[in-house]
């Protein structure tokens, strides 16, 4: 490390970015500029976790826009105190399971004013980070600021990037009804499509209602998006399209700092959100494979990949049983991260024999996750999302503001642990991670992609930690994915084409239903990382998969 001392600025995809006084990654370059500028006017890795966000929250509408949520790992320091804030909305006051089965519903549609029924959290969580950053980490950095370059490219435009174009063909197919076409709603195909296409590589996309709201935000503060103006405008619209959110559930929104989950791994400490979040698979993971001598398997090998597998599997068994808003529901945490629990799932895998089918995993959801470091040891691990892709697809007139669909995941069995409540906190995929050494922060990662987050955050951990590779190696290895991110429910294991034959193959020998996908396709999620080595070296990765960037200073 001593020849890496003399690094002082790098900007860098794929090529290992080193810096000293402060790391931005993202998985849109715009964004992770954004966050490198903030840092550069003396802001803090809060700060610029806000000006990332609100810039992704314009140019990535297909994974997050400000009516979304978000949940945030914050590091205090060299202190090493780890936060968790939790900016995901609840279900409307008229949002309840009696309301759908009078509409003949056996389950929540994925677009439409009725798929809109949980107030977007995400604004809520700019705000509790920035006041978090003006009183405990004495930013000088102002609201205004922060929000500036978010501003500048809704009103002057930006180039459509690869995924975003992608993303738009795929959502006006108009042979898909129930999960695409999503140009039927005339908000959408009025911003999303140019000249009745859908939107290019290269075309600019300019969105001034959404400037407009950006900027009441920036003058009137984060309030007047829960009781101002944009709130009124959003629950005018819901009242005229037979929606649910109203002023009052607006008003009533509030985010919420928590304490993190953690578990040992390899010496380390793994940290993650506690429910409504899945932070508890992703450490229930990590959990399980403490069990296993997991650098004996080999890396890339059909152990390696069977294992985290079946990991995989039991941790799911226990987030799907167990996950919900914990203000509902008793959800048994101290046990179910227990060494007792992780060594019982452990000797439940047969590391010659695939576990039997698990019922079918729900496509979920369209996210980003962004890491931010500065000189003085502040770390944020954030991941911000709409769910599926482009949400529910409602735009409330005059507002921009692109809503989720994230309350389409409420089951409408009342049995059911995530069953409808009005007021209630839905199941999150949304994990962001950190890895402490010696009770400080050493690897800042996450991923966006649904049942693929805690897979590739397992796969970060396992490359970085018990194989020695470099994020950037961890982040571009080759990936996999059991269930999805998008599309029909299934449980089959997707492999990147990179993946040996002979892996995949003795992999289907051992019950695996093995579906090769293309190499760096975005299905495997946007991952991204920062490693910070002991002598003050940050060391960054942003995912090839996306329209990613690492940079530092």
């Amino acid at each position: 490390m001593e020849a890496e001392k003399k690094y002082c600025a790098t900007t860098s995809v794929g090529t290992n970015p080193l810096a000293l006084n402060g790391m931005v990654t993202t998985p849109h370059h715009l964004a992770t500029q954004a966050g490198l500028a903030i840092l550069r006017k003396g802001g803090n890795a809060v700060d610029a976790a806000i000006a990332s966000a609100a810039v992704l929250a314009v140019v990535y509408p297909q994974m997050c826009t400000p009516g979304g949520d978000s949940f945030w790992l914050i590091s205090q320091g060299r202190s090493g105190e780890v936060k968790a804030l939790n900016a995901s909305g609840r279900a409307g006051k008229k949002a309840s399971i009696d309301f759908y089965r009078a509409q003949g519903l056996n389950k929540i549609p994925p677009h439409g004013w009725l798929a809109a029924n949980t107030v977007p959290g995400a604004v809520s969580g700019w705000d509790e980070a920035h006041r978090f950053s003006r009183e405990v980490l004495g930013s000088k950095i102002s609201w205004r600021e922060l929000l500036d370059d978010a501003i500048a490219y809704a009103q002057e435009g930006c180039p459509v990037s690869t995924s975003l174009a992608r993303w738009t063909s795929i959502d006006t197919d108009p042979g898909d009804i129930e999960y695409r076409c999503l140009q039927r709603f005339p908000e959408f195909a009025r911003i999303f499509l140019k000249e009745g296409r859908p939107l290019r590589t290269g075309d600019i996309l300019r969105q001034p209602d959404l400037a407009r709201t950006l900027s009441l935000l920036a003058d009137h503060g984060a309030r007047e998006f829960y009781e101002g103006r944009i709130a009124k405008a959003i629950a005018d619209d819901m009242e005229r399209h037979g929606g649910l959110l109203s002023l009052e559930d607006f008003a009533r929104h509030h985010a919420d700092w928590q304490e993190p989950l953690s578990v040992e791994y390899r010496g380390l400490r793994a940290y993650n959100c506690p429910p409504n979040s899945q932070g508890m698979a992703s450490l229930e993971i990590l959990n399980i494979l403490n069990r296993f001598d997991v650098k004996s398997l080999g890396e890339g090998s059909a152990d390696y990949y069977h294992v985290i597998i079946e990991a995989t599997k039991e941790a799911f068994l226990d987030r799907d049983a167990y996950l919900t808003d914990p203000d509902f529901a008793d959800i048994p945490l101290d046990r179910l991260l227990s060494e007792a629990h992780g060594r019982l799932q452990a000797s439940r895998i047969d590391m010659a024999q695939a576990s039997g089918p698990k019922a079918l995993l729900e496509p979920k959801g369209d996210t980003i996750w962004l890491g931010t470091t500065d000189k003085d040891g502040n770390c944020v691990s954030l991941i911000q999302s709409i769910f599926h892709d482009f949400g529910s697809a409602i735009i409330p007139g005059g507002t921009g503001v692109l809503l989720q669909n994230r309350g389409s995941y409420f089951s409408l069995d009342p049995a059911h642990v995530n069953c409808l409540m009005p007021g209630k906190r839905t199941f999150h995929t949304l994990t962001p991670a950190m890895l402490f050494k010696d009770g400080r922060p050493w690897l800042i990662y996450g991923s966006m992609g649904g049942e693929g987050q805690p897979q590739t955050q397992a796969a970060l951990v396992t490359r970085i930690v018990d194989f020695g590779m470099t994020p950037q190696e961890a982040v571009s290895a080759p990936r996999w994915l059991y269930g999805r991110s998008w599309g029909a429910p299934s449980n089959d294991v997707k492999m990147e084409g990179r993946v040996p034959s002979s892996v995949t193959e003795e992999l289907t020998k051992r019950g695996h239903p093995v579906t090769i996908v293309d190499d760096y396709i975005d299905i495997m999620g946007h991952a991204g990382a920062i490693l910070l080595h002991e002598n003050g070296v940050m060391q960054g990765a942003t995912d090839p998969r996306s329209d990613g960037l690492a940079a530092g200073w």
